[in-house]
């Protein structure tokens, strides 16, 4: 196989694994893993060795650069918030101590000299970034927990692999003649330069970008070449330390308020996914199913002893007494995945180890991958649930953001409200959420786009997102900005008003997709004042979606409530060839003076609560009020959810 094809396969396995994981809704590492050993070492298609040759290693090392750089640049300080004490006792207490736990369950757990669990024990700190970040997108934990954990697998992965070069300089020290003076200055040295060094890097990408030193178009090109010029120089003075400099330089960039930010998070995501893909693939394809051969009995106790003793104690020691409830410190002490990192890392320290005449130094890379494999597996089959189990999921059935306060967003609130979707309405206007509020709605009273609502919408309860605020162009802003958080598939807005001119018109680019029957923002509330009604129709064996259109030829088809709860939004041009089938529940807006309809027993149609319309001179006000506060600009008020 030619290396051009090699590069191929490892993109079209990769990539391909994670669309089946998401297809198939199962965890996308364990799917990436097999389809490597499969490739690899078992059907002998793709040797990395044999196919890329001595490029392999610097690949890898690039990559997991990148990934830690990204990974970085997610780490606002703001973010932190609440979970700030947890994170620090995580990487103060829970990175030295977790060395310490590591190493005794490799010494007596699997009966690796001293030397070998040491250095070791110190790329075991490292929980893995590119295995938590699929994991927690999976599992849609709590805001609190999801940070802990993401924050410590960032932080941790470059500590964890200074901590092996810490224990590595100790044993060569001990197994030549180095002196211990020089060997402790170079380490000291190497990580104040990669500390510096990140930090300036960062500091003056933020300054250029601000300034406008580089162009709009350049911006991407130019951060990558300085992040790689980051990383080979740090590297070249300590070994690994380049992956220290990189993460400071990603976290400077993170937290220097940049405009162009979010653009840039974006593609570094994107870029992200196709390297922890090819980064899979590549170490289970290199896998030696030898050198696995040599792991004994004692290596099953090992695992267990990670998992079940090390892990758990490092983290409920370092999160005592604090205020973080019991039930979080549980779900953090029972998520270790290790991932990456760990695996490239400790092939690396396993050979040099080796060839300082450290006898079971080869055992640490078979040692490794088992260790990635089992937690891997164990967790991405384990987290969801167990967040379940203890309550620390962001919602049990994932809900819908409503932007825009109106009274059809508040009668489609109600009637996913009253069959437990759970549902949340924003707005930047108080006065929109008074009803709201009256119906005992969720609501948010901000911009959803600001800082503000970042800090205090948990956005991962939501998978669908709709706009039907009276402002065409902030709905369509908000679609077009939320989109790659929540998949374009899954946000939708009220279809604009056609301007006579065309220079008022948004790109068709631009947005979410249409609700409905195609209406606008005025066409829906002129239907709310003349009072059209939403409904929910359960169908049945007895009751189809054909019954219900020939009983309802004149009703508004916005979506349906599946079989698990889950409200399914129905695109406006897709509504006529929806097959609805028995156990769905149709959410519907009908016209006034629709009858219910009149089925036996559990065939029925039930009617939102929408209490008693509101007399003339009510009315009167409300359409005062809602014409005169348009949507305010600047910033929100700094107000707590509801």
């Amino acid at each position: 196989m030619s290396a051009v094809q090699a590069f191929a396969l490892v993109g079209a396995l990769g990539v391909g694994s994670q669309w089946v994981a998401w297809k198939l809704r199962m965890p996308a590492i364990v799917l990436m893993l097999l389809a490597g050993v499969l490739a690899g070492p078992v059907f002998g298609l793709f040797d990395p060795q044999r196919d890329i040759g001595p490029l392999t290693a610097p690949m890898i090392s690039l990559a997991v650069a990148v990934i830690l750089f990204e990974g970085g640049l997610t780490l606002n300080f703001h973010s932190l918030r609440d979970a700030a004490e947890g994170v620090r006792r995580l990487v103060l207490i829970g990175a030295p101590l977790g060395w310490l736990t590591s190493t005794l369950a490799l010494r007596y757990g699997a009966g690796l000299s001293w030397e070998s669990s040491a250095v070791f024990g110190g790329i075991m700190i490292v929980t893995g970034p590119t295995v938590i970040a699929p994991l927690l997108r999976a599992a849609r934990l709590s805001r609190r927990p999801a940070a802990m954990l993401q924050w410590e697998a960032i932080i941790n992965d470059p500590i964890g692999a200074l901590a092996a070069v810490l224990a590595f300089e100790v044993v060569l020290v001990l197994n030549t003649a180095t002196t211990a003076g020089a060997a402790v200055m170079e380490f000291c040295v190497g990580i104040g330069f990669a500390a510096v060094l990140g930090g300036a890097a960062g500091w003056l990408m933020a300054r250029s970008f601000k300034q406008a030193w580089v162009p709009e178009y350049m911006k991407i090109p130019v951060l990558f070449v300085v992040l790689l010029g980051v990383f080979a120089l740090s590297d070249s003075l300590l070994h690994e330390s380049g992956l220290l400099a990189v993460t400071v330089m990603g976290i400077m960039i993170a937290n220097s308020n940049l405009a162009s930010f979010e653009e840039l998070r974006r593609f570094k995501e994107h870029a992200t996914i196709l390297l922890v893909s090819g980064v899979f693939i590549l170490l289970a394809a290199s896998l030696d199913f030898t050198q696995l051969g040599e792991l004994t009995w004692r290596t099953g106790i090992f695992l267990a002893l990670v998992v079940l003793v090390a892990r758990p104690l490092t983290v409920m020691i370092a999160l005592a007494f604090t205020k973080i409830p019991m039930k979080e410190r549980l779900l953090v002490a029972l998520t270790g995945p290790r991932g990456v990192v760990l695996v490239a890392v400790a092939g690396l320290f396993g050979e040099r180890l080796a060839g300082l005449g450290v006898v079971d130094g080869g055992l640490i890379g078979p040692l490794a991958f088992a260790l990635v494999t089992v937690t891997v597996v164990l967790h991405g089959f384990t987290l969801a649930p167990l967040a379940r189990w203890l309550g620390q999921v962001a919602a049990e059935t994932p809900g819908v953001l409503i932007v825009g306060g109106s009274r059809w967003s508040v009668g489609l609130a109600e009637v996913l409200a009253k069959h437990e979707v759970p549902v949340l309405i924003a707005d930047p206007n108080r006065s929109h959420l008074r009803r709201a509020r009256a119906a005992d709605i969720q609501t948010f009273f901000g911009d959803i786009l600001s800082e503000v609502a970042e800090h205090r919408v948990e956005i991962n309860r939501f998978r669908v997102v709709i706009t039907a605020t009276d402002n065409d162009a902030y709905n369509t802003l908000v679609a077009t900005d939320l989109a790659p958080e929540f998949g374009r598939e899954n946000v939708f807005q009220l279809t604009r008003e056609k301007s006579e001119f065309s220079r008022n018109q948004l790109p068709p680019s631009l947005g979410g997709r249409a609700i409905g029957d195609r209406a606008t923002f005025g066409e829906m509330s002129r239907r709310m004042w003349e009072g059209w009604t939403f409904r929910s129709t359960r169908l049945t064996e007895q009751f189809t979606l054909e019954d219900w259109r020939a009983l309802r030829p004149e009703a508004v088809l916005l979506g349906h409530i599946d079989k698990n709860g889950v409200f399914v939004v129905l695109q406006a041009n897709k509504a006529e060839d929806f097959k609805g089938g028995p156990g769905m529940r149709l959410i519907t807006m009908v016209p006034p003076g629709t009858e219910d309809i009149e089925v036996p027993q559990d065939q029925t149609e039930e009617k939102e609560a929408d209490g008693e319309p509101e007399d003339a001179e009510e009315a009167a006000k409300i359409r005062e009020v809602e014409e005169k506060n348009k949507r305010p600009s600047g910033a929100p008020g700094d107000e707590p959810l509801t």
